[in-house]
């Protein structure tokens, strides 16, 4: 799992080079007129959102490395019980269980913040709403 970490950790870090070295090449050009200058805002916001996602998807990353040399890795922040294998395989960087990411998303749990782009869905819940 570390190593799946340590991975995904570089291809971010390159990847988050190349979107902000974008982001300052389009920051530079000139636009010509109206329209070329609403689409490149428009590029602009989207390329942004890209690498505010990234950003946090390496800061959590980070943290489960330290957690791996920490010896911590694969416990739930929020109950202690071991993380199932599974759930790590599918987000290795995954820093709680299933039930406590429900809880939180359902806001019962005020500990944790719900992380929209690591959403856990129940689809018998979402049939009987």
């Amino acid at each position: 799992m570390r190593v799946t970490l340590v991975r995904r950790r570089d291809a971010l870090r390159k990847a988050l080079a190349g979107d902000l070295s974008l982001l300052r090449e389009l920051h530079q050009q000139k636009t010509g007129d109206p329209l070329d200058a609403a689409a490149d805002t428009v590029q602009d916001e989207l390329n942004s959102q890209l690498v505010e996602v990234e950003s946090r998807e390496l800061t959590a990353i980070e943290e489960a490395i330290e957690k791996f040399d920490a010896g911590t890795y694969g416990n739930c922040e929020d109950c202690g019980k071991p993380i199932p294998l599974n759930r790590l395989r599918a987000i290795p960087y995954a820093s709680d269980c299933i039930d406590c990411r429900r809880a939180a998303e359902r806001g019962t749990d005020s500990s944790s913040a719900a992380v929209p782009w690591n959403r856990i869905f129940d689809m018998s819940e979402a049939d009987t709403v």
